[in-house]
């Protein structure tokens, strides 16, 4: 089910399917049809595309101030091909570590991040078409798979790189990405990303939480192994400023993040 996902281009068909997938699962969780069995798979090193967006590097993708309707416009793109990025990701996750011994809770987790980041993508993708644009009308990242590429070998890098820096990112950014849409009057956009924000929480929980659960496994220290894992696989320093109290609600001290953020002045750290 997993790589099926994976392989489908299209991001509508991608979501619609990973959305299919996922109600599948669930309706087996609670007993309405025949269990399905977590097996192994050979997952693609990389997940299907459509043909546009063009995927540059992130240098090239062209800036757009946000007060403008072309900025607005960009913006909401780069948040459509994160969500899609993320669909895959989650699958992913179930895919290429499906060798490693983990509760049925872990599949749970990940299965439902999908459907949800599924559900994201669609509704960025109609608020792009409500403004008069679609997604693939612009160039996009082409970064946004390497976290997948540098932690395909190591579930705890997956975990700490994708959900507890990656996704811990988007709790710090989207409130003022809210503002800049709430400020331009766009409500379908406000509400689109106010859903995405209360349930990215959740998403940096589980990682949180299954990160915590194979340090628990391997008698290791949660913290230490974090930052080992982050500086190995994370490309560039943490940036401030950093959204604590939902970084706490999704089980992100601050003593996990701020050593590994850029020099700051020391009135800016917290005391």
């Amino acid at each position: 089910m997993a790589v099926e996902v994976l392989s489908t281009a299209d991001g509508r068909a991608k979501t619609a399917l990973s959305r299919r997938h996922a109600s599948a699962w669930f309706a087996a969780r609670r007993g309405e049809s025949e269990p399905i069995a977590v097996g192994t798979a050979n997952p693609p090193l990389h997940p299907a595309r459509p043909d546009r967006p063009e995927l540059l590097s992130p240098r090239d993708v062209p800036r757009r101030r946000p007060g403008s309707e072309a900025g607005r416009i960009a913006l909401l793109h780069a948040v459509a091909h994160i969500e899609l990025n993320a669909v895959d990701l989650h699958w992913d996750i179930v895919a290429r570590f499906g060798h490693v011994p983990m509760p049925i809770g872990f599949y749970d987790d990940w299965v439902k991040c999908a459907d949800e980041e599924s559900k994201h993508f669609n509704m960025v993708c109609e608020v792009l078409e409500s403004i008069g644009s679609h997604y693939g009308a612009l160039p996009a990242h082409a970064g946004m798979w390497r976290a997948a590429e540098d932690t395909a070998e190591d579930l705890m890098g997956r975990l700490a790189v994708v959900p507890m820096v990656l996704e811990a990112r988007g709790l710090d950014v989207t409130p003022g990405m809210i503002e800049i849409f709430r400020k331009a009057g766009l409500s379908q956009a406000v509400a689109a990303l106010e859903v995405i924000y209360a349930e990215e929480v959740g998403h940096v929980a589980y990682g949180s939480k299954w990160f915590h659960f194979l340090c628990g496994r391997e008698n290791a220290d949660p913290k230490d192994v974090f930052h080992d894992l982050v500086r190995r696989y994370f490309h560039g320093a943490l940036k401030p400023p950093f959204n604590e109290e939902k970084r706490a609600e999704a089980g992100l001290p601050p003593d996990f993040y701020w050593p590994l953020a850029e020099e700051t002045p020391a009135r800016d750290r917290p005391v």
